[in-house]
């Protein structure tokens, strides 16, 4: 059983927390349910992601990658750039303006990546697309 639902534009998925970035996750969970808009990356490869602007979600560093594999979902609480969330869908180096990123993964999606792959190419092709994260 997944941990949190994630309804994304036309697509669900299952996702579970990672043990690893225990702070974020508290977090997050903290947020729930958490309702934004997904857009996809300009800078970072195959990834979508969520602008956040100034949200605090009052964690630093934890479990950070700037490599994320598909399925992974990065929070970065801010810095040198803005709070966002990114979701890779396929190779991915998380980026910005500003440079190198490195976001905690603290969520990663199961099942069909393909799925995923599909929702990454619709946001690409036909833009912002609805996100909803709550519990299962």
């Amino acid at each position: 059983m997944a941990d949190l639902k994630i309804t994304a534009g036309p697509f669900q998925f299952g996702a579970n927390f990672v043990a690893a970035a225990p702070k974020t996750v508290a977090a997050f969970r903290g947020k729930l349910p958490f309702v934004s808009q997904l857009l996809h990356v300009r800078w970072s490869g195959e990834a979508v992601w969520m602008p956040l602007a100034d949200l605090e979600f009052g964690v630093g560093a934890e479990n950070a990658t700037s490599y994320p594999a598909p399925g992974q979902i990065l929070l970065y609480p801010g810095g040198i750039s803005e709070t966002e969330i990114l979701m890779a869908y396929g190779p991915c180096r998380f980026a910005s303006k500003a440079g190198q990123l490195a976001g905690n993964h603290f969520l990663t999606i199961e099942g069909d990546l393909a799925q995923l792959a599909e929702l990454g190419r619709l946001t690409l092709w036909l833009g912002v697309q609805p996100i909803r994260f709550e519990a299962s």
